[in-house]
């Protein structure tokens, strides 16, 4: 992946697992055998399994099971083994990249706000357009947010459909949204759509008001706006000075140059340091002298 930023391993290779989906992936799986392992097991005549769901699962406001912290828990289980698998690995696909260019802390706040977007999307939304709030359990809600950052951050990028067929990110994402959307009222297919386009909303609210989060079309709207302030200012020159502005823009402007890094003194623990820096607030927050020290390191090893 071109476009993202990975924490180097001694510069020999790159984590195959940042920290946030590592442990995501620990988590899940882990709650998944507990729910496997207590389907065997009853408690007072009661399959252990129906406990866990009643007290984990997120159920309506109207059963009487609600419980606030469901709307966390309710990410971490699963009801089959394709269902945990396939959301775990789009998990991978999708969300190593952009932990390693947001930073594990913002990654993780965004993937559990986007799946609380999915459950509340359910919970206030699904008895209005479906008639029914059947309790609901998975990480897809948080899933498609994850989905929808990527297609934000890198629209061009190709899908290898059946690992045959290339499909650019932005369509095959934006395809699996409008599926979701159509398949609203379907409320026999055991698919909670509403919660993927919660989350998938979510996700995009969190992007669009998050200023330090730039993508294309934020951008472009930004330079938009920048630019009809700048004609504005324009017009107002036009009463003095000729018409022409007070001042150059570009006047006395030099570009920036680095300082000289001696290469001898680039230490391992320098490098670590600045490693440790891009796995938990991403490459963007390192200064312009640690990106000079990692790329002169990176070359040395060249």
């Amino acid at each position: 992946m071109s476009n993202g930023y990975y924490r180097p391993m001694g510069f020999g290779g790159f984590s195959f697992f940042p920290p946030v989906i590592k442990n995501l992936l620990i988590i899940n799986g882990a709650v998944f055998f507990l729910q496997t392992m207590m389907e065997n097991i009853v408690v007072s005549g009661v399959p252990a399994y129906v406990i866990l769901m009643r007290w984990l699962a997120l159920n309506s406001f109207a059963s009487g099971d609600f419980q606030v912290w469901q709307i966390i828990t309710y990410q971490f289980l699963h009801g089959s083994f394709s269902h945990i698998f396939f959301n775990l690995f789009t998990l991978w696909m999708f969300g190593v990249e952009l932990e390693q260019l947001w930073g594990s802390k913002k990654f993780l706040t965004y993937y559990l706000l986007s799946g609380v977007g999915g459950g509340l999307a359910h919970l206030l939304l699904s008895g209005l357009l479906t008639g029914a709030t059947p309790p609901v359990i998975g990480a897809s809600g948080a899933i498609f947010g994850v989905m929808i950052a990527f297609a934000l951050m890198f629209p061009d990028r190709y899908i290898f459909l059946y690992f045959l067929i290339p499909v650019k990110t932005k369509y095959f994402i934006g395809f699996l949204v409008l599926i979701n959307v159509m398949a609203i009222d379907d409320g026999g297919s055991g698919v909670a759509h509403l919660a993927h386009i919660g989350g998938a909303v979510a996700g995009l609210l969190f992007i669009l008001l998050d200023k330090r989060t730039t993508f294309g079309m934020k951008d472009y709207i930004g330079t938009f706006k920048n630019k009809r302030k700048d004609e504005y200012r324009g017009s107002s020159y036009s009463s003095y000075n000729n018409g022409q502005a007070p001042y150059n823009r570009d006047e006395g402007i030099q570009d920036v140059n680095y300082h000289d890094i001696n290469e001898d003194r680039i230490t391992q623990e320098d490098i670590d340091k600045i490693l440790d820096k891009i796995s938990q607030s991403g490459y963007k927050n390192l200064s312009e002298k640690e990106k000079k020290i990692l790329f002169e390191a990176s070359k040395r090893m060249k």
